[in-house]
């Protein structure tokens, strides 16, 4: 219902704006084409809904609605006197002409509006969080338990991130604290080759630092993944620990193959 509002409102608008053009004949003569009218509509009804956001406004706040319309017409190669009379003639001589052009604007809005929907919940699915485990680990852990190992398939192609927030005190103990972890193919998770990813050493000065690792999934392929968020060198396990691990998340953004 709004958007057939709005197309009347253009329409109202371009009429009102026509005076200058009441003596010109209401013939087919230089007249725009249809498929070029309901291009120019579409992209009016656009320009419209782009110019109802602060940040666009403000950018084009020297300028009124009207103009932005002219610009639209000359970007087609058309005036807004060529558009008042084309406007004028469907809506006098052939109206129901006219609404049936509408609705193609209208047509191609939704199949516009469908796609970006599609796309949005396409990068939805792509930039959920696919971590499965803990979302925050402390150490030393008052429950005794200090395990960050972890285990995770993936099971669409793609580039995936592994990112952690890492914080990591100067009197930690841990020799070599690291992020490690190797892919294997799910076959053959215990037999199979493993591919080791270069590990990453934490920085030892209480700052909270950002760790990324990346995986690739081929086309068609499954890809397990073992690694642990917090490896080290020592034995036995009677050092100090002070660590705390958090935004934890395992993510393909981008769905890049």
């Amino acid at each position: 219902m709004m958007r057939y509002t709005f197309l009347i409102l253009i329409l109202y608008s371009l009429i009102t704006c026509s005076c200058s053009t009441r003596k010109n004949k209401l013939d087919r003569k230089n007249l725009i084409p249809e498929d070029e009218l309901v291009s120019i509509l579409t992209d009016a009804y656009i320009a419209n809904g782009l110019l109802a956001l602060p940040k666009i406004r403000q950018q084009f706040s020297s300028l009124d609605s009207l103009s932005i319309y002219n610009h639209i017409f000359e970007e087609y190669g058309y005036s807004q006197e060529i558009m008042d009379k084309t406007i004028k003639y469907y809506f006098i001589k052939k109206p129901r002409k006219l609404i049936k052009m509408y609705d193609k604007v209208l047509g191609t809005l939704i199949e516009m509006e469908s796609r970006v929907e599609k796309e949005r919940v396409l990068f939805k699915e792509h930039s959920s969080n696919l971590w499965t485990g803990q979302e925050f680990y402390s150490f030393p852990d008052p429950s005794g338990s200090d395990s960050t190992r972890f285990e995770i398939t993936l099971k669409k192609s793609g580039t995936y991130t592994l990112s952690v927030t890492a914080t990591l005190s100067p009197d930690d103990q841990s020799v070599n604290p690291r992020i490690s972890a190797f892919s294997v193919h799910p076959d053959s998770i215990e037999t199979g080759k493993r591919d080791y990813i270069k590990p990453f050493n934490f920085i030892k000065d209480g700052q909270p630092h950002i760790y990324t690792i990346i995986f690739n999934v081929p086309g068609k392929k499954t890809l397990h993944i073992r690694g642990c968020l917090f490896d080290y060198d020592n034995h036995p396990d009677d050092w100090e620990k002070h660590l705390i691990l958090q935004n934890i998340s395992i993510t393909n953004p981008l769905g890049i193959v």
